[in-house]
């Protein structure tokens, strides 16, 4: 018997502090190696999109592979490549945390557009402003001490 899984994961994580290092000049880079990461471990991307201090990731998920494990691979891997590659100097290190966000196939079309209008979509709502949508929006009450809480 096959397993069968329809789970698409709506990732947003942060760099540390929310540092707007992430230069609009190379996210493409950061993107293709992220897209590599997800492809070698048989996961789906969707949409990969962000700004100078975030990013969001739009994926289906190998049912093998464990969401906590992913994020901290995706992490870890890509600091060590860009810290190896000099793609972005101001960059120290991601988050420790992340957001995760499930959705069914229908919501598929309005989250890659949604993704891939991030730069539009920030002249109007400030991280703060979108992590707490999304947060309601998942039915879950943000914590005034979280991380990503620092003012914008």
């Amino acid at each position: 018997m096959a397993t069968y899984t329809q789970i698409i994961y709506h990732l947003v994580f942060a760099t540390k502090l929310r540092e707007p290092a992430l230069t609009k000049s190379r996210r493409d880079d950061l993107y293709r190696f992220m897209w590599g990461m997800l492809n070698q471990r048989q996961c789906h991307m969707f949409r990969i999109g962000g700004v100078e201090d975030h990013v969001h990731i739009l994926t289906s998920l190998h049912p093998t592979i464990a969401l906590s494990n992913l994020v901290k691979e995706l992490k870890t891997a890509s600091s060590v490549w860009i810290k190896g590659e000099h793609v972005f100097p101001q960059f120290t290190h991601w988050q420790e945390d992340y957001g995760a966000f499930t959705h069914a196939l229908p919501d598929k079309a309005r989250l890659i557009d949604y993704i891939k209008n991030q730069e539009q979509h920030h002249k109007a709502l400030t991280f703060r402003e979108e992590y707490e949508a999304l947060l309601l929006d998942a039915g879950l009450k943000p914590d005034e001490r979280d991380e990503l809480w620092f003012d914008d």
